[in-house]
């Protein structure tokens, strides 16, 4: 780890986020490039159930790219945008299509389920692999050949350390998610890290884009819990789900333990979480470096917006592939190599990616949901939580 970070004391977070995908089509042959020209597949849900944590990651990953122009060792990086639909098969046409093409970089996916299909395939194939969002820890130490942009479960749990008193025991603690990877991989995380510490841990879960969320709700009210902990990737269900529990009075129930999902997500939480510190990912207002007032600047000029959630992971991507490139050229194994290890200034702050297992060391915040203007909500940036107080635990490769 790098040295110079210190362990801090954790407030309440959660979790509430993501997911993602890939797309293509199948052929055969080699994609032309130009003379020093790298060609770099960005796979990503621009359609379906997540494609607007798809927009995000993109627009990151343009926001870097032009950050990144002419700091790549002489390699100018030429991307293709492939679709997935957020549709996993079509996700892993698109990663085997674009091997077959000659491909040797491929980025994308918020995705936990579709990531952990992908990375096998890079180690198989001998190619460098960036994840985006994707938060399923397993990713981390999956092999040599896969890297993650964005935080892992483990890394929000953790920073919820400290919902209860740290001498309490026996609390008992729902996981409330959808059916999926990402869900299963919170109630690990959550066990690991609260029933190590002598809670009791069970799960609701829900299946992904169900239409009627009352039930789960109502269950998830009469289960006696101490705390709910709400893990929620799906955009296009996310404000039902917070609509159902609240129609449901969880909150006067029970404490609501949960991350700060996009944007979007603000004004149906707001009223659910009244005076509580949440964790989030990322929050545009938070990181005071000149990484993330360029990328600020960016997405005011280009798309008329502000950073979102997942914006930052896909700057992360476009920075790890330049990194690459200037340091391994087109050699893999020394792309690699020239990875692992590096500490560098991202919008979010000083991330370090972890040689033993590629997990990625960074900041997280701690914020709360305000009144705004026009009756919207907003977040208020309550503290910055150091890379060394969440640490995942080291999983090295098999």
């Amino acid at each position: 780890m790098a040295r110079g970070w210190k362990r801090a004391p954790l407030l309440l977070g959660g979790i509430a986020l993501l997911f993602a995908a890939l797309a293509a089509t199948a052929a055969g042959g080699t994609r032309s490039h130009a003379a020093g020209s790298v060609n770099v597949a960005f796979i990503y849900p621009k359609t379906g159930g997540l494609a607007a944590f798809g927009q995000e990651e993109f627009d990151g990953f343009n926001a870097g790219l032009a950050y990144t122009q002419g700091k790549c060792g002489g390699y100018t990086i030429n991307p293709t945008f492939i679709d997935d639909a957020t549709d996993p098969a079509t996700a892993i046409a698109a990663f085997k299509n674009e091997v077959g093409q000659g491909v040797k970089i491929i980025a994308g996916t918020g995705s936990s389920g579709i990531a952990l299909q992908l990375g096998p395939l890079a180690a198989q194939n001998n190619v460098l692999y960036i994840s985006g969002p994707a938060a399923a820890d397993a990713i981390t130490g999956l092999n040599r050949n896969t890297f993650r942009a964005g935080r892992q479960t483990l890394q929000d749990v953790l920073d919820a350390a400290n919902i209860f008193p740290p001498k309490s025991t026996g609390k008992k603690i729902v996981v409330f998610a959808e059916d999926t990877a990402f869900g299963a991989g919170n109630v690990a995380a959550v066990q690991l890290v609260f029933g190590g510490k002598g809670h009791t841990v069970s799960k609701i879960l829900s299946p992904f884009g169900a239409a009627d969320l009352t039930p789960y709700a109502q269950q998830l009210k009469n289960s006696g819990a101490d705390a709910a902990f709400v893990a929620w990737a799906n955009t296009t269900t996310a404000a039902a789900m917070w609509q159902s529990l609240q129609q449901q009075g969880v909150a006067k129930a029970m404490t609501i333990v949960t991350g700060l999902a996009n944007r979007a997500s603000y004004d149906s939480l707001g009223p659910l979480v009244p005076g509580v510190t949440l964790l989030s990912h990322y929050v545009y207002s938070a990181p005071h470096n000149a990484v993330n007032t360029y990328l600020i600047k960016w997405m005011a000029k280009n798309r008329h917006a502000v950073p979102d959630l997942f914006t930052p992971d896909g700057f992360v991507q476009a920075q790890m592939i330049c990194r690459a490139l200037q340091k391994g050229g087109t050699d893999t194994s020394k792309q690699i190599s020239a990875l692992e290890g590096w500490q560098f200034l991202a919008p979010k702050g000083k991330q370090f990616i972890r040689s033993a297992d590629h997990a990625m060391l960074q900041p997280m915040f701690q914020v709360q949901l305000v009144p705004g203007k026009g009756g919207h909500f907003v977040a208020k940036v309550v503290k910055t939580i150091s890379a060394g107080n969440v640490q995942p635990p080291v999983h090295p490769f098999p």
